[in-house]
């Protein structure tokens, strides 16, 4: 039993594995959420993040772009193995367990001065993270262990087949994670159509997670006579560890303004370096409480200790064409490193580098109004050892729209919706000789955004 909960704390640990690496945030603000190429505009307040150099091209004043985003989604895990029949509240081979994540308030801001040849620029987002997950139910992960455990106690007894079950009395789990970045920097226009970009980003990122596991019981039936018996295991653990760490981004941009009719251009954020270091907390049961001190299985959550996790590098490159005034079509591409990016006990050896390719469309109908919509498709590359039912990403399909109003000269406000189709995927664990786990993935995202943007 000591070992299974050692596992469970292990398992515990790996949940912030991943996090703020291969989710790297690009939903900066409403405008891509309508039009996800944003790489190609120039000119826009609200492109300064994927086209820094693009600002050059802003008239000489102030601008500001004020953004609030809501994104709502379910992560869901349908573990299948063959001892949650031992379960004596769901004896069934197959159990699902259901995360929420969401988060009410995403809030961004962009704001750029432009003179002459130069600019400068702002901008604040959450750059990865941005909300928290909970497992109301616990996860697939925790109760694997514990059917596994009393498996082990009756194959040691040589008292298989198994005669009885188990029953967790509560498990839970629950995640957050937000890295918030401030990007400062300059713009120069070297020709009247070609502009440069030199910045650098700040990112602060703070994590929380908890989970506990309580009131174990295994309902013991003797083979000969029929009867039950309980037995409680003083199995108790729970684990709250808080972590904060702080990383510097290098960004170069270039854009290139080739026509009334074309643009293009490109940017590099180099890797962020980022190590976080753990406040920790440990309750464990009496029984448990000498055998986790100084355990290698909980080095990720050591008190004191500073853990890799690393940004990737980003390269983002980008077109725009406008036959027409009143028509803009766009595209993009994204390349995450992820392979360079470091993490905790290497993890970065499972993670292949990501991609992405955009395309979206705008039309300005008339004076007041110009609608959108955009396409993404995101291709992440991990190994089936970098996928667990606390650390997952699925490739996707998302679809963007909306409208922005100009309410005058100098104010518009920007409405837009984005809902994203994820690509289940299932993985396959050998836990013991004979016994497989099986776990498929499933995710749904929606987000909506609005902002207002003005000049002065």
């Amino acid at each position: 039993m000591k070992k299974s909960i050692l596992s469970l704390a292990f398992v515990l640990a790996s949940i912030g594995s991943q996090a703020g690496g291969l989710v790297t945030n690009t939903n900066q603000n409403a405008a891509f959420l309508r039009n996800f190429a944003q790489e190609g505009q120039y000119g826009e307040i609200t492109a300064i993040y994927a086209n820094p150099a693009g600002g050059a091209f802003l008239r000489k004043g102030w601008h500001l772009s004020l953004n609030n985003q809501v994104a709502i989604q379910e992560r869901d895990i349908l573990t299948s193995y063959p001892l949650f029949q031992y379960n004596t509240k769901d004896p069934k081979a197959e159990h699902k367990f259901d995360g929420d994540a969401q988060a009410l308030v995403i809030p961004s801001f962009t704001f750029s001065y432009n003179w002459d040849r130069w600019s400068i620029s702002a901008h604040f987002a959450v750059g990865g993270g941005g909300g928290k997950c909970e497992f109301d139910n616990g996860l697939g992960s925790f109760e694997t262990l514990y059917a596994t455990s009393i498996y082990g106690m009756f194959s040691q007894q040589g008292a298989l087949p198994i005669y009885g079950g188990y029953n967790i009395g509560r498990s839970y789990m629950r995640g957050s994670n937000y890295f918030y970045g401030l990007q400062v920097g300059g713009t120069y226009k070297i020709l009247d159509n070609l502009s440069a970009f030199v910045g650098i980003r700040g990112v602060y990122a703070t994590a929380n997670y908890n989970g506990f596991v309580s009131g174990v019981t295994y309902n013991i039936l003797n083979p000969v006579t029929g009867q039950a018996t309980k037995a409680y295991a003083d199995a108790d653990l729970s684990l709250n560890c808080d972590q904060h760490g702080f990383g510097v981004t290098p960004i170069l941009g270039i854009d290139w303004k080739i026509n009334d009719h074309w643009n293009v251009s490109a940017k590099y954020e180099f890797k962020t370096r980022i190590r976080l270091k753990n406040s920790t907390s440990i309750y464990a049961g009496d029984n448990l409480a000498p055998v986790l001190v100084g355990n290698p299985v909980m080095n990720k959550f050591k008190d004191g200790d500073e853990i890799k996790e690393d940004i990737p590098g980003i390269l983002a490159i980008g077109a725009q064409y406008s036959p027409i005034k009143s028509l803009k079509i766009g595209a993009s591409y994204h390349w995450y490193q992820d392979s360079e990016a470091s993490k905790f006990e290497d993890l970065q050896q499972y993670n292949h580098d990501s991609h992405e390719v955009l395309a979206g469309i705008e039309w300005r109908t008339g004076k007041w109004i110009t609608v959108s919509g955009s396409w993404q498709k995101t291709m992440y590359n991990v190994d089936d050892e970098g996928m667990s039912d606390v650390s997952f990403n699925l490739s996707s399909n998302s679809m963007g729209l909306g409208m922005r109003i100009h309410c005058t000269k100098d104010v518009n406000v920007d409405f837009s919706y984005m809902k994203t189709f994820y690509q289940d995927r299932t993985v396959t664990t050998a836990l013991a000789p004979g016994l497989n786990k099986t776990d498929t993935y499933h995710r749904t995202n929606d987000v909506i955004g609005m902002a207002v943007n003005m000049s002065f």
